[in-house]
């Protein structure tokens, strides 16, 4: 089904998520530059603003200063040194936030071509629910996802049956 409508499995959960728990007139800032999920989003009918592609581990500048009622992030965290000092720094009052997981069968991802494409964090679901609280929200609803791929060999078959992405809904206490 998702494959018809989405260019990836994620894209249909997320969305799904998503609905279950924001309403389209909310305000969203999308952490991260506009994306092919941005413009998903859009389609829906949510009011999405993106982030222009700052050093967020460097300023939080545009966070602290931003009012709108949600904040996303859709695999950010993974990507920086410092998720605790972002996620201390959003003023919405609503998170959804996704993150790929630690696999013990694979190794942190990291581009061959793009030395700053990779992923500084892989975390366990308990470990992203630790930071979370740590920085001052309460998770209201979690889900979790398989990524599974059309390949041959253990970790294919592996990825049928283990999840791979972790989304978490929360509340700024």
């Amino acid at each position: 089904m998702y494959a018809t409508n989405f260019p990836k499995k994620r894209y249909y959960h997320t969305l799904k998520f998503l609905k279950t728990h924001i309403n389209n007139d909310e305000s969203i800032l999308d952490l991260g530059v506009e994306n092919p999920f941005s413009g998903i989003l859009k389609k829906e009918g949510f009011k999405v603003t993106n982030t222009s592609g700052e050093d967020l581990d460097v300023t939080t500048t545009f966070l602290e200063s931003n009012s709108s009622d949600v904040t996303t992030a859709f695999e950010i965290f993974e990507h920086l040194v410092s998720p605790f000092t972002v996620l201390k720094s959003i003023k919405s009052k609503k998170l959804v936030a996704s993150i790929p997981l630690r696999l013990w069968f694979a190794t942190a991802y990291r581009s061959k071509t793009d030395p700053r494409d990779c992923h500084f964090h892989e975390f366990e679901d308990w470990q992203f629910d630790w930071l979370l609280e740590k920085a001052g929200w309460k998770i209201i609803a979690t889900e979790k996802w398989t990524n599974p791929t059309k390949k041959i060999g253990l970790r294919p078959i592996l990825r049928w049956f283990i999840p791979r992405y972790y989304i978490v809904y929360a509340e700024r206490i």
